[in-house]
């Protein structure tokens, strides 16, 4: 127990912390006088009185946190915390179950964006608004927001921070103190979004809505406050600008803070993954609209370029956000989209999926290899622009490709032995672990993932914290090494 103390005593903060971002939908619930007021009075004093107890209980534990901890803290935070986000779905509707809410509230913070709720149209503000909170909570992840907080109460974050934050940006040290550097990301990812809010206002969308659509454009999470997502509004130019954001979002925070320091474009061009991304999307859209076109989908060529892109853009950048049911649409197209949803995002982005550092490695890698076949003396590093990457960077990266493909094959198998069909089971675990929303099928743009059963749902559930915390977090306290000693 005492080796466990220290994680729980943060985890008891963590969770005191998330019980006040409650409060926003209950300030909402209050003023719009909506019926979710009830749950949401019940859930935060439930949330604030455990996280109290846990903080307060394993209080004399307390000590700075070692890699262990940190690896063990994310899990437990990314786990316990949806619990406490389906409270206001189980307490407002009774009849839905803790699988389902449980499932919405962890989709919400991995910014996921599967739902299995419908009826949005109809849903108190107040709901509406705590899921969307969740996205943009989870987007640039619970942890990074803590360690803000926790070193003003003597409780180091460096370890949190390495174990949560995905790709080379665990290397970066934008500033001396990881608090910093931990407020400046929220600070970028905050004024993006008030940026996002403004624009998407002016594009026709009410206030309410700008924000609720802000929120999850810039976590890149994907819940709408309709049945029909974005599509319900069949507006290009609200199109236009949500593809805008969501790009910005599949960058680099990191980068846009430097771009806004130097108050310069010069960040972005020194950035390896910004031509790959942008590069990728761009060429896509304009290949997959022209196939489109000539399949006869749309009359068209600016008809398909306009709806391919939109939902090209949210399915690449691992957004979620449909215009339009793309499962219609021939097979390639909708299964090219999912690829692109492993690699096209930026490290240090709100995306998920391989990241486009990783690919980029991995196939020059492959390249290097298929040269050293032909010179096998020669001295053939592998480059990220005019650097040489440390071969033990690269095995780690290749480490991290196996594992993600055995990871995809593992729960496509164990879906497809519950009975669902082959492009439902494999879209369904290429969606979720790349925290992208939608599939095909079953779980295609039209539906959602209401229709599985409890197993089905658990599944994904898991496939979606794999995906946010990038394998190796979760599978490291599956060795026997994380626990000898």
């Amino acid at each position: 127990m005492q080796r466990l103390a220290p994680s729980l005593n943060v985890l008891g903060l963590v969770i005191l912390i998330f019980s006040f971002t409650m409060l926003v939908p209950l300030t909402t619930a209050f003023f719009a006088h909506d019926a979710a007021q009830f749950a949401f009075d019940e859930s935060f004093l439930v949330t604030l009185i455990t996280g109290l107890a846990l903080w307060l209980g394993a209080r004399r534990w307390q000590r700075e946190l070692k890699v262990r901890d940190g690896f063990l803290l994310v899990l437990l935070v990314w786990t316990s915390l949806p619990a406490f986000a389906a409270l206001p779905f189980l307490i407002y509707a009774p009849e839905m179950s803790f699988t389902d809410a449980y499932f919405e509230a962890i989709s919400g913070l991995t910014t996921t964006g599967a739902t299995v709720m419908s009826g949005l149209d109809s849903l108190p503000p107040s709901l509406n608004l705590w899921r969307h909170l969740l996205n943009w909570l989870g987007g640039m992840g619970i942890i990074v927001l803590a360690v803000a907080i926790l070193p003003l109460l003597g409780i180091g974050g460096r370890q949190l921070l390495k174990a949560e934050l995905p790709g080379p940006i665990k290397d970066s040290k934008l500033t001396p103190r990881i608090a910093d550097t931990a407020k400046l990301l929220w600070a970028v990812y905050a004024a993006i979004t008030l940026v996002c809010v403004f624009a998407l206002k002016l594009a026709g969308m009410s206030w309410f809505d700008a924000v609720c659509h802000a929120f999850a454009t810039l976590s890149l999470g994907g819940f709408s406050t309709h049945d029909a997502s974005v599509g319900y509004y069949d507006s290009p130019l609200i199109e236009a600008v949500l593809i805008f954001f969501m790009m910005a979002a599949a960058l680099n925070f990191v980068t846009h803070l430097l771009a806004f320091r130097q108050k310069s474009l010069a960040p972005y061009r020194h950035d390896p993954e910004v031509f790959g991304v942008l590069g990728l999307v761009i060429a896509s859209c304009l290949g997959l609209s022209f196939y489109v076109w000539q399949a006869g989908v749309y009359p068209e060529f600016l008809t398909a370029l306009r709806h391919v892109s939109f939902n090209l853009v949210s399915i690449a950048t691992d957004c979620g956000f449909a215009s339009t049911d793309f499962n219609q649409w021939p097979i390639l197209v909708p299964m090219w989209m999912l690829f692109l949803s492993s690699v096209t995002a930026s490290s240090g982005s709100t995306g998920g999926g391989l990241k486009m550092i990783r690919a980029v490695l991995a196939f020059r890698q492959g390249v290097r290899e298929l040269e050293r076949q032909l010179h096998p003396a020669a001295c053939l590093p592998v480059k990220i622009g005019k650097h040489a990457v440390p071969n033990q960077f690269v095995f780690a990266v290749q480490a991290f490709v196996m594992m993600y493909v055995a990871t995809i094959v593992a729960m496509t198998l164990v879906l497809l032995a519950s009975g669902l069909d082959f492009i439902s089971a494999f879209s369904a675990v290429v969606a979720c672990i790349n925290n992208a929303g939608p599939g095909l099928n079953e779980v295609g743009p039209a539906s959602n993932y209401a229709g599985l059963n409890d197993f089905q749902t658990w599944v994904l559930a898991f496939t979606m914290l794999l995906g946010r915390l990038e394998l190796f977090t979760v599978f490291v306290l599956f060795t026997r090494a994380f626990w000898r000693g």
